[in-house]
């Protein structure tokens, strides 16, 4: 009988272990940053497009974990420089605003997964040593509907330019029914 391998297994069969980390969350892009160097990653960590995307020109990593949205731009930018420079790289987006839409992009673009965040790092590796053909396996602990309902409720929000009015008519909902969902913490 075949015995599980497990994930630092799998990390000593890669060469190159150059990871580029993108995040303007400073403390996070800190965390991950110090997480995937603990674990044998040798990592750069930036908080701007502009500066992943010279690395990813001057120097591409072998693998890359991206946050989506970016106040200069979005990691979705990095993936096809890094892809430009160097095609056999492997690049994972983190987003805290998950949908099918940005999902489908950041394949298009040539990511190999999207996680919503927080992702732990044990997932965000798996991602990046997976076999190409390999099924991901389902969420341990997935995001309640409600959470999945207030998240959708946030991005629309969030693009109408935090315009109650306007993402009420966009969600079809009262204002008022919005505004009282808004003034509520997320749910888990």
């Amino acid at each position: 009988m075949d015995r599980p391998v497990k994930l630092h297994e799998k990390l000593q069969d890669v060469d190159d272990r150059t990871c580029l980390v993108l995040d303007d969350d400073g403390p996070f892009c800190q965390r991950l940053a110090r997480a995937l160097a603990q674990r044998g990653f040798l990592v750069s960590a930036v908080s701007t497009v502009s500066e992943a995307r010279d690395i990813a020109r001057l120097n591409p990593p072998a693998f890359a974990v991206l946050d989506l949205r970016l106040g200069d731009g979005s990691g979705l930018d990095v993936v096809e420089v890094l892809h430009t420079h160097r095609p056999d790289s492997r690049a994972v987006i983190l987003t805290g605003y998950g949908a099918i839409a940005t999902a489908v992009a950041a394949v298009k673009a040539g990511a190999v997964d999207y996680l919503s965040k927080p992702a732990d790092v044990e997932d965000i590796i798996k991602a990046l040593v997976a076999r190409a053909d390999a099924k991901p396996a389902p969420p341990e602990n997935p995001m309640s509907a409600d959470r999945v309902r207030w998240e959708h409720i946030q991005r629309v929000y969030e693009l109408c330019d935090h315009n109650v009015s306007e993402t009420a008519r966009r969600l079809n909902m009262h204002r008022r029914t919005l505004q009282r969902i808004l003034a509520k913490r997320a749910p888990r």
